[in-house]
């Protein structure tokens, strides 16, 4: 598990706030470090959703603000219904000029 030189609540709200950008934008500009950890956040918080059940439905929502939380719901989670997994991409784009970071698009299999 990456750390990202942050404490352990910290780096909670980190990823809470790169999910939710993630689930509204639909496609999100990061770092290669952060489009891997963050994978397992989504695709487990999509999974969740997808059952359909009320403890789901809890989960999703303590883990996300409520506008991407209902966008999770209403929009994203029907598309993979059908699907078992890998519901995100990661396109890797080179490295960034100032620090030589990996960088990577992250969005949703269409």
């Amino acid at each position: 598990m990456r750390k990202f030189g942050r404490g352990i609540n910290q780096r909670r709200a980190f990823l809470k706030g790169l999910a939710a950008n993630l689930i509204l934008k639909e496609k999100i500009k990061t770092t290669e470090a952060r489009a891997k950890e963050l994978r397992a956040v989504v695709e487990r918080l999509i999974s969740y959703a997808k059952k359909g059940t009320l403890a789901g439905r809890r989960q999703v929502i303590s883990a996300l603000p409520s506008a991407a939380a209902k966008k999770l719901f209403k929009e994203i989670t029907p598309r993979f219904k059908e699907r078992r997994g890998g519901y995100t991409r990661i396109i890797k784009l080179g490295q960034r000029m100032s620090d030589g970071a990996k960088m990577v698009f992250m969005e949703f299999v269409e």
